[in-house]
């Protein structure tokens, strides 16, 4: 069985690009996948890092990071490893 990555969504509330992404990204639940959201306006280094890559999908297990524009079958390719049919 493939170990499902932790997902960090980091974008803003008053985002409307990150709540299009977390639309793109809601098919992907049924596989076991879910980004949590995280508002980089929490933090300063977040803030510096990501205030103009905003939404940025990052995968926990690697380290690699999506940033924006991105669509369904985009993230899937990001994520193919775990995607992945079992033959």
């Amino acid at each position: 069985m493939k170990t499902i990555p932790d997902l960090i969504l980091y974008g803003t509330t008053a985002c409307h690009l990150c709540e299009a992404a977390s639309m793109e990204l809601a098919p992907l639940q049924g596989n076991g996948l879910h980004a949590r959201e995280r508002d980089i306006t929490e933090s300063d280094i977040l803030m510096e890092r990501y205030q103009l890559r905003i939404p940025v999908l990052r995968r926990e297990d690697t380290g690699a990071e999506l940033d924006w524009p991105f669509d369904l079958r985009t993230a899937m390719l990001f994520l193919s490893d775990v995607l992945g049919e079992e033959n």
